[in-house]
């Protein structure tokens, strides 16, 4: 449901519009420093504010009401709140029976009996994902001396930055949106992470990735382009057994499912953010009948532009529950 992990365990809990959102952290080992200061560096790169992002402006302060003591965690649950304050609830009154095309607004209706909360895409909103990244940025402690990293590289066609603002312009301009591609790549990854069969670490991060609003597809190391290769291109030859360093990284820093100790490389499709002022068609959920449809309001160009730190968190929680699981990280930090 809204929990993932096993020994490190995030729930995601609030809504859009609703009194706040956050994330519950479960196994955090004792005795690591944490306070709200080390949260915002993470938090301020998911803000709105450039080009292609959506003026709703929130203050993201974040407020740890458990599972610190003295600045040390405590080995009890993290509860991490951010409330909700510049909301504005009355576009969605007008088009709470007109479900967007490509949002979760009709399977929403449909699953929940009408009970879910549409304002703002309730909790299928991207912003949920501040919850991700505060349980994102206590993982990376976790996992240190790992290095995790995500970068924009594509956005509406263009990977020239130049061109990838002009696509988000031109798209602002059309009253339309653009989706966008981003690669992680995360560094020092011991060998021997990952559980066969179904908990491969491409199935543990491919499923926190799709949890992220937008995600459409994933591809790990030379991706669908393994499939143009011949076995001798794409294999990656070992150097060295000790570190497990190959020649090349076709496989993305992962053989049967487990971490092979080259860097782990994976990319992520992101598609174009639902909410549109472009006319659309939809239905009206009250007649069954066919209706025109024009999102006003606050909503990003390009939600992909905000993304790459998500993306980081998403990846930090796998690896600090894959190193728990493989002992690599202590349960108790010493005084």
């Amino acid at each position: 449901m809204n929990t993932f992990g096993r020994l490190f365990r995030v729930s995601v809990i609030g809504e859009s519009h609703g009194a706040c959102v956050g994330a519950v952290i479960d196994g955090c080992p004792a005795g690591i420093s944490l306070s709200a200061e080390d949260l915002l560096a993470d938090i301020a790169r998911r803000k709105s504010g450039a080009t292609g992002t959506t003026p709703r402006t929130e203050e993201d302060k974040p407020k740890i009401v458990s599972g610190v003591f003295n600045g040390k965690t405590t080995g009890a649950p993290i509860l991490i709140e951010f409330e909700n304050r510049d909301t504005d609830s009355t576009t969605y009154e007008r088009i709470k029976n007109t479900p967007r095309p490509g949002h979760a607004d009709f399977v929403a209706h449909a699953k929940f009996g009408r009970f879910n909360d549409y304002r703002g895409g309730g909790h299928f909103s991207g912003r949920l994902t501040l919850g991700l990244v505060a349980a994102g940025a206590i993982a990376k402690k976790m996992v240190a001396p790992v290095r995790v990293e995500a970068n924009l590289t594509e956005a509406g066609g263009s990977k020239d930055e130049n061109n990838i603002k002009k696509s988000i312009e031109s798209a602002m301009q059309d009253n339309d949106s653009v989706g966008g591609i981003i690669e992680c790549r995360a560094s020092g990854i011991p060998i021997g992470l990952g559980e066969p069969f179904f908990d491969s670490v491409e199935s543990l991060i491919s499923h926190t990735i799709f949890s992220i609003p937008a995600v459409k597809g994933i591809e790990f190391g030379a991706g669908f382009a393994c499939a143009r290769m011949r076995g001798s291109e794409c294999n990656d030859e070992i150097i060295d057994t000790e570190s497990g360093k190959t020649k090349s990284n076709n496989s993305g820093g992962i053989n049967g499912g487990i971490t092979n100790g080259n860097e782990l490389v994976f990319r992520v499709a992101v598609k174009p953010t639902s909410s549109i002022a472009k006319e659309q068609q939809t239905v009206d959920l009250r007649t069954g009948k066919p209706a025109e449809l024009s999102i006003q309001g606050r909503h990003d160009a390009c939600i992909a532009l905000r993304a790459p730190v998500v993306i980081e968190a998403a990846t930090a929680i796998v690896l600090a529950d894959l190193m728990l699981l493989e002992q690599k990280i202590k349960r108790v930090s010493k005084v």
